[in-house]
């Protein structure tokens, strides 16, 4: 099984790099979405999480709201320029924003109690190490929502792609996976207006 869209970081932080700055503006009704992806992961007062991968970081207010002030909020990119669009937008206000790689997080282990992942999965160079590095660093009984705002056929004929069977997003692909890395599936959705795949972390 391959992943026709994985890349080596510095392919991906080029492909960021050059569209961080209309990012915001290419994709301006994202916000709803992204509040209500952020919802499914039923976060508490004082909980802490990640964005990894948070681009400019539309998730991180919702975030914010979601864990109240004592919680923590950290947002990690590969792009430095992702995160100097999330701090000319003000983001940076609801997180702490690290310039890190999420297959190799400056975080101890079980440090967080969730963690938010936008769109990542296809810009993993190695999705199973990917996946077992977001394990790490969530403590046993913590949630991982992979998340896009368009299902994978809308966003398949948005990028006029075929929808393949070896896409690792699939259900039949993505269970297995996670599993091996650690966590557990527990929701999947595939719809027009949202891709959502919600795991626990085992252990």
């Amino acid at each position: 099984m391959t992943d026709h869209h994985a890349d080596r970081p510095h392919e991906v932080r080029a492909f960021f790099a050059a569209r961080a700055a209309g990012w915001d503006a290419k994709f301006p009704d994202d916000g709803a979405a992204y509040a209500a992806g952020v919802a499914e992961l039923g976060l508490r007062e004082g909980d802490r999480v990640l964005d990894a991968g948070c681009g400019t970081g539309r998730a991180l207010s919702a975030l914010r709201s979601a864990v109240g002030p004592r919680g923590t909020v950290l947002g990690a990119d590969l792009t430095p320029e992702m995160l100097a669009a999330a701090v000319r937008a003000g983001r940076d206000r609801a997180a702490r924003l690290l310039l890190a790689d999420v297959t190799r997080l400056p975080l101890p282990d079980a440090a967080l109690d969730a963690v938010f992942a936008a769109g990542l999965l296809s810009h993993l160079p190695d999705s199973a190490d990917g996946l077992a590095e977001l394990a790490r660093v969530v403590c046993p009984g913590g949630q991982l929502a992979l998340f896009h705002p368009l299902g994978r056929a809308a966003l398949a004929a948005r990028k006029g792609r075929p929808l393949t069977p070896d896409d690792l997003r699939a259900e039949p692909n993505l269970r297995p996976l996670l599993t091996a890395a650690g966590w557990e599936l527990i929701r999947y959705e595939d719809e027009d207006a949202r891709y959502l795949a919600l795991a626990v972390r085992q252990g």
